[in-house]
């Protein structure tokens, strides 16, 4: 079943949340009639590649443009309609911006999958709950609304100076007229009639520059206020998100509407400090005593100022953190000597500062790594495809400097994967005289020489985000504090629906929670160790708990994949578990785990009977990538053989737990059809065709369940020849020595 197959089956409240990120960016008209397509091309790698994103980009028109050739057939007016409006927008939005589009697809497809983990879960995960996009959304809405009422009463403001710039103007033309009067003339009546006429519009003035005053102090009021109270909180409570996100939590959004709120007020603040430089420019016109402007007008205009650098200060983000385009799932983890992206964003979106700021990348300060590449470039609002004004870096390099001794000093694999660092960034905004330096940092990254040391680098990255919202506490992990078991299990579950597209339920949660905390009623309260969960091996084992949960996230990604996302490997379950799962089920139900003593292995168990009607298990020996690549999984349990006593060999497993026959669920993923054997003699050019078959042999005297030799390359053709000419014995010989059970 397609990924869309599922989550067009979700209940109303989880469709709910897929329609909020399906929009003009990507139209869930091209989801739904393109699904299958779209699933299977790598959006992932071509978000970070700009060839690959290109043609996928042109084959993505190709497919809507074969639609609509479709659909005009069948004369669907409708359909008609909005798919050409949805080619000319994706043709004039991505044009020159292939990779865009490919993270719009990419982020859709990971929280499609995210969703639809969330939706197998009998509870929501406490830190999905505090991240409701709904709330969220409400929230953000209510603070542009007020922005927009304050740019309202701005405008508003601007009619009410541009009043009192006539009234002056009229007070002064009458006011010269009089003075330019001959004496004898301004003794008549008239004139003095005139005089007191002046006063009245005089008084008028000076109350409307106290009105104006009074309401421009409003406006700032509001704009105090809002910013403080509300915008920056939204913008805290975005950075969080992003932070979650990042470690493959729920799809954060909402920074377009921060920026829109950003320059709402940027713009107000702006028209109000024109409207007090007007103000002055009436005041060396025209002042008297206890004229309000010369009194109220400078701290004003210091609370105008003050307002402007903090917004500006608060508007320049990291709108995507620092990630190799090698590892687009492991963000925050940089490679020496390689590559890597960051973007920044100023939320302040003004034509005046296109092209005009100039952003610098720096890493660090104790000199102990440097960036090399281009890392000066100044923001535009050309390369977004949403016209945000922004710079990403693409070829920043870290590198390690070399120790005064000469010598490198801890790159190699001794680099420590707990010591953070910082990417920092800094430029200058001039703007209406003003001048204001800005700098942001990149959330905390970790440094690696060798790809093996990633694993543990992300654990480091995990820990950290899931931990705190402190975005620069780099001595972190000189006292990393424990986390919440119910928290890191539901991250743990997002790496799984991030990583390998299906996330983990109740019962896999339960099995991994005991795996760190051991036997207990309830994990719900239980305060996890950064020692427990990266540091310290398991019990019995050379490996701690997040090496072996790494590796089957390897496993699965690299061999298993379609399995995996189909739900057909259960994967965490205990030993004890599968017993109590297969003992009332049909001789040769099986199910797949995860091996728990071999890292990155996935073995499979069934159960039958003996001749007195005892319940048997057998466990095959856990099969890892090395025996995974020589054979697909699928092809492995279609072909597995056991020889039994009578050395006659047979497939046991028939249906997958609880019961389903074993090619109905596997059927689809054979790479091929198992040939028919043939004899010796019907071989292309003196050779006869092979097969890898997976066989075991199991003896009758023990309970215990054997392992399997390893994959014999035997024809089924030459298995039957060696049956006839040798005895049991002999073969016998021939297999490998039993493995241990896992």
């Amino acid at each position: 079943m397609s990924q869309w197959s599922q989550v067009q089956q979700l209940e109303i409240k989880f469709l709910e949340q897929v329609d909020q990120f399906y929009d003009d960016n990507f139209p869930m008209e091209i989801r739904h009639l393109l699904a299958q397509w779209i699933e299977s091309q790598d959006w992932e790698a071509a978000s970070n590649n700009e060839p690959m994103a290109t043609i996928l980009l042109q084959n993505l028109l190709i497919q809507v443009e074969e639609q609509l050739d479709r659909v005009s057939q069948e004369k669907n007016l409708l359909l008609i309609h909005n798919l050409k409006r949805i080619r000319k927008l994706l043709q004039g939005k991505y044009h020159g911006n292939p990779m865009h589009i490919a993270v719009i697809i990419s982020n859709c497809l990971r929280e499609e999958r995210r969703i639809l983990a969330a939706a197998s879960m009998p509870v929501q995960g406490p830190l999905e709950k505090s991240l409701q996009n709904s709330v969220v959304s409400e929230r953000q809405r209510n603070v542009e609304h007020k922005a927009s009422a304050i740019k309202n009463s701005a405008q508003m403001t601007e009619q009410d100076v541009k009043y009192l710039e006539d009234l002056q103007e009229e007070f002064d033309f009458r006011y010269k007229t009089i003075q330019s009067l001959e004496q004898n003339d301004k003794n008549s009546a008239l004139i003095k009639q005139e005089m007191l006429t002046l006063q009245d519009m005089l008084n008028t003035l000076d109350y409307k520059r106290k009105e104006v005053l009074s309401k421009i102090v409003q406006v700032i009021d509001e704009i105090d206020v809002l910013m403080n109270n509300m915008l920056i909180e939204e913008l805290l409570d975005w950075k969080r998100r992003q932070q979650i996100a990042s470690i493959g939590g729920p799809l954060h959004g909402g920074l377009d509407q921060l920026q829109n709120c950003f320059t709402l007020l940027a713009e107000s603040l702006f028209q109000v400090r024109r409207q007090l430089e007007k103000l002055e420019e009436l005041l060396t016109k025209l002042t008297y005593d206890g004229d309000p402007i010369p009194l109220q007008r400078p701290q004003m205009l210091e609370r105008v100022n003050f307002l402007l650098y903090n917004l500006f200060r608060n508007s320049f983000v990291v709108e995507k953190q620092p990630c190799m385009p090698t590892h687009p799932q492991r963000p925050m983890v940089l490679k020496t000597l390689i590559q890597f992206t960051v973007k920044l964003r100023l939320l302040i979106k003004l034509p005046e500062l296109n092209y005009q700021i100039r952003v610098k990348a720096t890493i660090d300060n104790n000199r102990r790594f440097v960036l090399c590449g281009t890392h000066v470039k100044a923001m535009n609002m050309d390369e977004s495809a949403n016209g945000s004004l922004s710079v990403e870096f693409r070829h920043l390099q870290p590198k390690e400097m070399k120790s005064s001794a000469g010598s490198k000093g801890n790159e190699g694999p001794h680099m420590v994967t707990e010591e953070l660092h910082s990417i920092s960034f800094e430029t200058q905004v001039c703007l209406y005289g003003l001048t204001i330096d800005l700098e942001t940092s990149s959330l905390p990254v970790v440094m690696i020489s060798n790809v093996s040391q990633l694993p543990n680098a992300w654990a480091s990255i995990i820990w950290y985000n899931l931990s705190t919202n402190d975005p620069q506490n780099l001595s972190f992990f000189n006292n990393p504090p424990a986390a919440t078991l119910s928290q890191l299990l539901e991250v743990l579950s997002w790496q799984f629906s991030s990583y390998v597209g299906r996330g983990l339920n109740s019962e896999q949660l339960s099995m991994l929670a005991e795996k760190l905390m051991g036997q207990q009623t309830s994990y719900s309260d239980y305060q996890l160790s950064w020692g427990k969960f990266c540091k310290e091996h398991l019990p019995g084992k050379s490996f701690t708990f997040w090496v072996w949960l790494e590796a089957i996230l390897d496993l699965i990604k690299k061999h298993i994949l379609p399995l995996w996302i189909d739900g057909y490997i259960m994967g965490f379950v205990s030993k004890e578990k599968e017993r109590i799962l297969l003992k009332d089920k049909m001789p040769g139900t099986f199910l797949l785990r995860f091996s728990e003593s071999n890292l990155g292995g996935i073995t499979f168990t069934w159960v039958d009977h003996s001749e007195n009607g005892e319940v048997r298990f057998h466990s095959v020996e856990p099969y890892n990538k090395g025996r995974l690549t020589a054979l697909p999984f699928a092809d492995i349990l279609r072909d597995y053989k056991v020889i039994m006593a009578d050395n006659v060999p047979e497939n046991p497993l028939k249906y997958l737990y609880p019961d389903i026959p074993k090619d109905k669920a596997f059927g689809r993923y054979y790479s091929c059809q198992p040939n028919e054997v043939s004899r010796p003699t019907e071989g292309v050019k003196g050779y006869v065709p092979s097969v890898f078959i997976p066989i075991s042999k199991i003896l009758n005297d023990s309970t215990d369940p054997h392992s399997p030799s390893d994959l014999l390359p035997m024809s089924p053709s030459v298995y039957a020849v060696l049956r006839e000419h040798l005895s049991p014995t002999v073969i016998e010989t021939a297999l490998s020595p039993p493995y241990s059970a896992d």
